[in-house]
């Protein structure tokens, strides 16, 4: 290993063990915003993240409604958290069928009257390792960008008023920041529009991966100007950090007591089926910075891109 790679991995383990010490510190009485009648909603959390995010946010006292795209695999997954005393229910959820999207809306609020929490964890990736894998292209897009933005925008008229803010937690990547040294789009010009509020708008952001896709599918996304390792998966995590700061921006109009706070969030190389255990990160501590954005006390942090409970420049 490189005194460089020595250096990275010493300054990552330190942050590690920071974050774990800082998760041994129990929140205060009048920082706890939340109770047990604090309705929390993950996405995908039948397994890696999302369950580990369940889990903690559980074990904060909030009641979590676990979602999964397969049913049964998701009642087993919400039976080992309720058999360890748990509050969580359960209902299937696949974010890629509005009628599946409708139905768990409906249930939701009739059975709980609105939401005050939104994880949105659910996702795709097929790179493996620094290569690419574009035969997914359309699946990761539609997952990761199409399926989290539809999520927030049916969920957004669900989430109940309160003095603390409703909270959106979308997690996403670094590999979909903006000016990343080794993930960025090369057009400047894009780049400019994109990075400023008065031109960023939804169109753009839907136009830049429709154009991803069409070069995806007549070959000429190499010459395109796309990041060239994790070319799908980075550009649907940069579509979901840009929707999340455009979000930020209109949600900020919303008066005081109807505030909803949308953050993104990086949760490294993790250990999880979707890296192939290849990961460097356990879900318990990728967990950790989605859960602290969601329970943050009187902070009024919004459209942001975090890691390891710091804030990344988009």
């Amino acid at each position: 290993m490189s005194g460089k790679k020595e250096k990275s991995s010493e300054k990552r383990e330190k942050r590690l063990q920071e974050i774990s010490l800082l998760r041994t510190i129990h929140y205060s009485d009048h920082q706890r915003w939340w109770s047990e009648e604090t309705i929390a909603v993950v996405t995908g959390a039948n397994r890696g993240i999302g369950f580990e995010i369940a889990k903690q946010l559980a074990g904060h006292g909030l009641t979590v409604i676990l979602t999964s795209r397969d049913t049964r695999v998701g009642i087993e997954a919400a039976k080992v958290l309720q058999e360890g005393g748990f509050n969580v229910d359960v209902h299937q959820l696949n974010i890629l069928d509005n009628e599946s999207v409708s139905e768990f809306a409906k249930w939701i609020k009739e059975k709980y009257g609105g939401v005050d929490i939104l994880i949105n964890n659910a996702g795709v990736n097929y790179n493996i390792g620094s290569g690419n894998s574009m035969e997914f292209a359309k699946q990761v897009i539609d997952t990761n960008y199409y399926g989290t933005k539809n999520m927030v925008k049916v969920m957004i008229p669900l989430m109940r008023p309160s003095a603390a803010g409703a909270r959106i937690v979308n997690v996403s990547s670094r590999l979909g920041k903006l000016n990343g040294r080794r993930s960025r789009i090369e057009d400047e010009a894009l780049r400019e529009k994109l990075s400023n509020l008065e031109t960023l708008s939804e169109e753009l952001i839907d136009n830049m991966v429709s154009t991803f896709l069409q070069q995806v599918e007549n070959n000429s996304w190499q010459s395109g100007g796309w990041p060239q390792k994790f070319t799908d998966y980075a550009v649907s995590k940069l579509a979901v950090n840009l929707y999340s700061v455009l979000m930020a921006n209109q949600l900020a109009e919303r008066p005081e007591g109807e505030k909803i706070y949308i953050n993104c969030y990086c949760p490294g190389w993790v250990k999880t089926a979707m890296t192939s255990w290849a990961g460097n990160v356990s879900a318990e501590h990728a967990a950790d910075t989605g859960v602290w954005l969601a329970l943050l006390p009187n902070k009024e942090v919004t459209g942001k891109l975090f890691a390891e409970r710091r804030e990344l420049k988009l």
